[in-house]
């Protein structure tokens, strides 16, 4: 039984800062690459970023451009989470955050399997 859990979502300025955390229940976790995905009110889910791990080193990043520069997505395989660093906040980026994993290094959306219930970021002008 695969478990994702997002936590760390909130409130904050414009111009301030979030990090989200995943925690994940699920064995060969290194094996997963995770994504970050999110869901606006009246707009589609969109991906965000992700992060495969291969033979020991970082395979694969990969950002939308709207947040490149600005989020950082990482991973700590010993505690079976992964994170994003969320600088430079927007009110469009305003959603719930999803985390994501997939067997598949890159992948788009409809790929990841195991999906967490989300966490809500809310961006104030």
């Amino acid at each position: 039984q695969v478990q994702l859990v997002e936590s760390g979502g909130g409130l904050v300025e414009a111009g301030g800062s979030l990090r989200l955390s995943c925690a994940a229940s699920m064995r060969s976790f290194s094996v997963y690459t995770l994504g970050w995905f999110r869901h606006a009110p009246g707009k589609e889910r969109e991906f965000v970023a992700a992060h495969s791990w291969r033979g020991g080193i970082t395979y694969y990043v990969d950002y939308v451009d709207s947040v490149k520069g600005r989020f950082t997505i990482s991973r700590d395989n010993a505690k079976t989470t992964v994170y994003l660093q969320m600088n430079s906040l927007r009110p469009e980026d305003t959603a719930v955050y999803y985390c994501a994993a997939t067997p598949i290094a890159v992948a788009t959306m409809d790929k990841y399997d195991y999906w967490g219930q989300g966490t809500q970021v809310t961006v104030s002008s």
